[in-house]
This record gives C-alpha cells, sequence and structure tokens, in this order.
C-alpha cells in the first residue's frame, strides 16, 4: 500500500511538473498541416544545425536535426521528441529555455539568439501533429 501511495504522489508532481512547464512554453501554432521539410527544416538549417548536423563527432550530444530521422532518432542521452506531445519534448523546453538547467538551452554558443516564439510554436505544432 505505501508502495501504491508513493507511486501516485510520483505521477501526480511529474503531472504538475510538466503542467507547469507546459505553462511557460510558447502555445503551438495554428497552422495546419505542419511538416519537417516545409516549416521545421529551415528553423534547424538556420539555427540549430551548425552544431547537430550529424557529421560532428564533437558534439557531446550526437544529435542530427539536419533531417527528419535524425530529429526523430534523437541523440546520445535519448529521444528529444515525443510525437502527438510538444509540452513534453525535450527539444521544445531547450529551444524554448525552460527548466532549472541553463546548460540545457539552445542554441547556445557565440552569437547564439533564442529562437522566437513563434519558431517555438511552430515546432510545438509539427510535435502535435505526429512530427511529420
Amino acid at each position: 500500500m505505501i508502495k501504491s501511495i508513493a507511486a501516485a504522489l510520483i505521477g501526480t508532481a511529474t503531472v504538475a511538473l510538466a503542467d507547469d512547464m507546459a505553462g511557460k512554453l510558447p502555445p503551438p501554432s495554428t497552422k495546419a498541416g505542419v511538416t519537417y521539410a516545409t516549416d521545421i527544416k529551415p528553423i534547424f538549417d538556420a539555427s540549430c544545425v551548425k552544431c547537430h548536423d550529424g557529421t560532428k563527432p564533437k558534439v557531446a550530444a550526437k544529435l542530427a536535426l539536419n533531417t527528419l530521422e535524425g530529429a526523430l532518432k534523437g541523440g546520445k542521452d535519448g529521444k528529444v521528441v515525443t510525437p502527438g506531445d510538444s509540452a513534453k519534448s525535450d527539444l521544445v523546453l531547450s529551444v524554448a529555455h525552460v527548466g532549472d538547467d541553463p546548460d540545457i538551452f539552445m542554441p547556445r554558443g557565440k552569437g547564439a539568439k533564442k529562437l522566437s516564439d513563434d519558431q517555438i510554436g511552430l515546432i510545438r505544432a509539427w510535435i502535435d501533429q505526429g512530427a511529420k
């Protein structure tokens, strides 16, 4: 019984944490039919692929965002996209600068600029629509 109560409390805390983070995210775009090739790749090409193109072994994350397959595969620490649930996708949390660890905020580096709310909203819509 104690294990059941502990599991319920942990589950509730996890949901509350996810809801709290989701409240800090820009809303998903209302654009229908968002695809990687048409809508997302241009954002990644401009802001992410400089480091995350899959050919740079020195990039610790080993995350390739230059292809749909790479984005869906994830990196060294696992998947960064949860199709159908952008609020729980590490990619969205990272580019939206949400969380307690600024070391995971992307993009970073000299001259790097945070993605706009519109760009983050489009990425969220892509993920929520199935990440195709």
